[in-house]
């Protein structure tokens, strides 16, 4: 399967996968009463930026809830990296892990070959972020193909409270 653009508006597919701590995650399904959800792909244990990025999650989480907005987070690390991540990191959000190629391939993430072995051990997704709304379609969602170029979390925050507020329609839907 070759990787496509994936569409703001589109359905978000059914991913379902091993979550941190046991049990399963089903990406795009908010949980914890919360109508919408955030999902963020994050490189790997790896990935210094990615622990940066989820430390700042982990502190901005709060007004990500308070505008109706479930976190998860999820990688293509196994069971061990990932239990180990959450853990040096205190992340108390939902973490999945075991993102296949074929699922980052459906999610239209760039995807990377280690570096070398110690970088880690398999290909992994570039960043991407996309927020689910109430009806299950991609209100926004940022891909990148860099660990250095993603959305401020600051800035993402005030922006979904925004369109919540507001009805602000889902945009970038044009096509010709």
């Amino acid at each position: 399967m070759k990787s496509s653009k994936f569409k703001a508006g589109d359905a978000f597919p059914e991913i379902t996968l091993p979550k941190v701590g046991g049990g399963e995650l089903t990406l795009g399904k908010p949980l914890h009463g919360h109508d919408w959800q955030m999902v963020v792909v994050y490189r790997g244990k790896h990935c210094p930026l990615c622990s940066k990025y989820l430390t700042q999650l982990e502190q901005l989480k709060e007004n990500f809830f308070a505008t109706g907005v479930d976190i998860v987070a999820v990688s293509a690390d196994g069971e061990t990296k990932a239990n180990a991540h959450v853990s040096d990191m205190g992340l108390s959000f939902p973490v999945a892990y075991d993102l296949s190629i074929e699922q980052m391939q459906s999610l239209g993430l760039y995807i990377s070959h280690p570096r070398s072995p110690q970088e880690t051990d398999k290909p992994f997704a570039e960043p991407g972020i996309y927020v689910i709304n109430d009806e299950g379609q991609v209100q926004v969602t940022d891909i990148s193909n860099a660990p250095f170029a993603r959305p401020d979390l600051e800035s993402l925050g005030s922006g979904i409270s925004f369109i919540r507020g507001h009805e602000y329609p889902i945009r970038g839907t044009f096509e010709q």
